[in-house]
């Protein structure tokens, strides 16, 4: 039985439409992240059957694609809820996501600092990776990571809860190579009640890491 399932997109394959089309979200949702679920269950397959045969040669070719996997599955099912058609703008207290704007600004000194800098790890990510804000357990702050494929560049502890796929596959049919276009224009469709509640729920988690006196 497979371990990993396809989440269902919360809305339809227009939804997110003009800044991201149709075509990409169908595309990206039902052939590109169903990859990383079916890899994912995949290599635990075999793994499993390295175990039984005590076969450890492939080892570490299979730990390295089940991180690749994996990873592509949690950033990728973060990423659709990250998004609304009736997203956009920043994150304000009369909306009622008042302690994500202040968490904002105490990380970052303004929510203009902060865009600048999580657009441009998401457009300056070498190769295909990610632009991730994230809730860092040891500060108790928010930072901004790079995620290079699908692994790489981040801290063990923390919580991913906004998330910028800077992959060609998010993109190319509409932006072609202009990936800053697509980062710029994803500001408008970020869905900040999701944001919110992903940062309400990192932060309330105490015993994420087991800490030395």
């Amino acid at each position: 039985m497979a371990v990993y399932t396809l989440p269902e997109l919360p809305y339809d394959y227009a939804a997110l439409a003009p800044v991201i089309s149709p075509e990409i979200v169908e595309l990206h949702h039902d052939k590109h992240h169903a990859a990383y679920v079916k890899g994912a269950n995949d290599t635990l397959e075999q793994l499993a059957e390295a175990r039984d045969k005590e076969r450890w040669t492939a080892l570490n070719g299979l730990e390295k694609n089940l991180a690749f996997h994996l990873s592509g599955h949690i950033l990728h099912s973060v990423y659709w809820h990250n998004m609304s058609g009736d997203g956009g703008g920043e994150p304000l207290a009369a909306d009622g996501v008042g302690e994500l704007a202040d968490a904002i600004a105490e990380s970052f000194g303004s929510f203009r600092a902060f865009k600048a800098q999580l657009s441009k790890a998401a457009a300056t990510t070498q190769g295909s990776g990610w632009g991730v804000l994230a809730h860092e357990p040891l500060s108790g702050r928010l930072i901004v990571e790079q995620v290079y494929d699908h692994q790489g560049n981040v801290g063990q502890g923390s919580t991913p809860i906004l998330v910028f796929d800077a992959w060609e596959h998010a993109f190319y049919l509409q932006y072609r190579n202009q990936k800053a276009d697509f980062v710029e224009a994803m500001w408008q469709v970020v869905d900040w009640q999701d944001v919110a509640r992903r940062h309400a729920a990192a932060r309330d988690r105490t015993d994420v890491l087991l800490l030395a006196p």
